[in-house]
């Protein structure tokens, strides 16, 4: 075994023996998953002195969680009632037990209340249930989704107990070999929007960064990730490692599992519920168009089952000499940059999937400091020379100009993504409506917006510390409205293109399918109306067509039929509001980046502009920047 990367079991084990008093009465110690679980009979003795598990985990270099023993505790119905009875002054909304972990999420309404002075209403529900209690605050709005997730996670507890233990036994099998041979291929996103994919080797371990498709991909070799070459191996794969929820970056996991991969996926906490919501989606929408989808909502489960969560900070073994970490990118809620630790500290990759080193109303700026970094792979959709976004101020002056313009005789349709920019139009159009300064109409949403925002409310710690602070302190909903409709049935659309102007919201943000494309088929032969642009448009999708100035676009029609219209509505771009850094922003992270990078793939931008922004890094002193091609193969260490 490479001692390099830590103890063997055997010592492991023994130093938990040495550290915990016999009264606990421990009866198991195994891997679950990337951390130790330490199974005993009085947990609660553990949780009084909490000293000692933080001892073991400085010894061991492993995270460690104290699990009662399925012996000890009591009944879910039994537990519920002790549980209602503890927290009766709380507002306790809902009780999902983890028969797997022993553990019992909680939503309430007070959160401070639940958890108690000094946490005496956790140490109280361990003391009499032995289930572990994970407190979480009751969102504003409900989410079908994580409910759902949770609902799917119970009825599979065995199921996820053995894929917890499993993955946890070949993250610390023993290294049969020293690391070295780090090598990076490039499956996708190489000099183009899409199908993010990025696998990193060593000689011990293959680690995939993201697995997405290419929404204006013709054909399935320029739409998913290129996974049919040599150089990868589904059966050698050890994790998958998700940066945010976005189809060109999640798009394609599913289909591993259909073709037989069974480890883990590692990602934020929001990111695992907002991914089961778009690649759902996905399905839904790709059967509707005639197509057929890559994979079924079956193998969606079976990800669902595989998938761990990690909080940002949160310093993980996803191998025998890889450790991850991950970092908050501010491009979506839950978005994370991936920093991997390889070996003892032979090299540092950091990876920052889709990122905004600026400000948004909805999150925080992206992390730029970390503990090591040799090789850092970024984004350059916006990598441009030209590509200088206007300030939110005048971003904010612009939408709400347009939209005045717009709304004196016709609608504004905005095509959104459901996740993240939906959430920041809210916001905008909430905020200004209000102050007066854009005119008051009804503001029509439809398809997933709402759930996707009921999802932000379940995680308001990962929005900007206002929003947070809005929800957590304030008890209140920024993005709830009087001036907010929601459309949930279909037959409410002829209401809506036949009445007053108005604002309608519409998923989905390229325009290649989603009912924006019902709205915009019924308004664009008008030239009252307008059409205006939020989000970033990939090239070859119908959405960048339309923003491009198309003058006619084929649509079916309500009886199925191709017809083809005219667009005569006006059409308008806003970049302000784009979860991308630009030229500016982009530079600015390269420079500000701590520690410096030596090396630096620019990836997920058009050709011109990946190799543009790679020469203007290698101008920088002690680094050099590379523009790979499609399944490039670099060694890095």
């Amino acid at each position: 075994m490479d001692k390099s990367q830590g103890l063997s079991y055997k010592e492991i084990r023994q130093a938990i023996l040495d550290k915990i008093p016999v009264a606990v009465g421990i009866t198991r110690i195994e891997f679950e998953g990337p951390r130790l679980a330490i199974y005993c009979q009085k947990p609660e003795i553990l949780q009084e002195n909490n000293r000692i598990v933080g001892e073991i985990a400085g010894i061991i270099k492993k995270r460690i969680v104290i699990r009662s023993d399925p012996s000890v505790r009591l009944g879910e119905m039994q537990s519920e009632t002790i549980i209602k009875d503890i927290l009766s002054e709380a507002g306790l909304v809902q009780t999902y037990f983890d028969p797997a972990l022993g553990e019992v999420v909680l939503e309430v309404e007070k959160l401070g209340i639940a958890i108690g002075k000094s946490g005496s209403n956790v140490l109280d529900i361990v003391k009499k249930t032995h289930w572990s209690p994970n407190f979480v605050r009751s969102p504003p709005i409900p989410s079908m989704t994580i409910k759902q997730i949770r609902g799917y996670l119970y009825s599979k507890s065995k199921e996820r107990e053995r894929v917890l233990r499993e993955t946890g036994e070949a993250i610390f099998r023993p290294s049969h070999q020293q690391t070295g041979d780090v090598r990076v291929t490039f499956l996708g996103s190489s000099r183009q929007v899409g199908r993010s994919a990025i696998l990193v080797k060593t000689r011990e371990s293959e680690i995939l960064m993201d697995c997405g498709v290419n929404p204006g991909g013709r054909g399935a070799v320029n739409t998913y990730p290129r996974i049919d070459v040599e150089e990868f191996d589904l059966s050698r794969l050890d994790a998958v490692v998700i940066t945010h929820a976005h189809l060109d970056h999640c798009g394609f996991l599913p289909y591993l599992y259909k073709y037989g991969y069974n480890g883990p996926v590692y990602c934020s906490e929001p990111t695992a519920s907002v991914m089961t919501l778009l690649q759902s989606d996905y399905i839904d929408v790709t059967m509707k168009e005639g197509r057929v989808p890559p994979y079924s909502p079956e193998d969606i489960f079976e990800l669902i089952l595989h998938t761990i969560p990690l909080g940002y900070g949160e310093v993980t073994d996803v191998s025998p000499d890889i450790r991850l970490t991950l970092h908050n990118a501010g491009h979506i809620l839950g978005s994370s940059i991936v920093h991997l630790h390889i070996g003892k500290g032979l090299h540092n990759i950091v990876y920052t999937g889709d990122f905004k080193y600026g400000r948004t109303a909805l999150l925080q700026p992206a992390s730029s400091y970390f503990p090591r970094v040799e090789t850092l792979i970024m984004e350059s959709t916006y990598g441009g020379p030209d590509n200088m976004t206007p300030s939110r101020e005048e971003t904010e002056a612009m939408f709400v100009d347009i939209c005045n313009r717009i709304l004196k005789k016709g609608k504004v349709l905005i095509p959104v993504p459901a996740v993240g920019r939906a959430q920041e139009i809210l916001m905008v159009i909430n905020k200004y409506m209000n102050s007066g300064d854009l005119l008051e109409a009804p503001v029509y949403i439809e398809g997933m917006i709402s759930e996707a925002t009921g999802i932000h409310t379940a995680y308001p710690t990962y929005l900007s510390h206002e929003v947070r602070d809005q929800i957590l302190k304030e008890g209140m909903n920024p993005f709830q409205s009087d001036y907010f409709t929601v459309v949930k049935q279909h037959d409410m659309r002829d209401e809506i293109v036949e009445g007053g102007p108005c604002i309608i919201m519409a998923t989905a943000g390229m325009m290649e399918g989603g009912p924006v494309l019902e709205y915009f088929r019924r308004l664009a032969s008008y030239d009252e109306n307008g059409i205006i642009f939020v989000s970033y448009q990939v090239a070859g999708t119908r959405g960048q067509r339309v923003q491009s100035g198309m003058s006619s676009a084929q649509l079916y029609n309500q009886d199925g039929k191709l017809k083809i219209i005219n667009i005569d509505m006006s059409t308008h771009t806003v970049q302000g509001f784009s979860g991308h850094s630009d030229r500016r922003q982009l530079m600015n992270y390269v420079r500000r980046l701590r520690p410096q990078p030596k090396r630096v793939f620019v990836v997920h931008g058009e050709e011109s502009k990946t190799e543009n922004f790679a020469r203007s890094v290698s101008k920088l002193r002690g680094v050099r920047g590379y523009s790979p091609r499609l399944l490039d193969t670099f060694s890095l260490a």
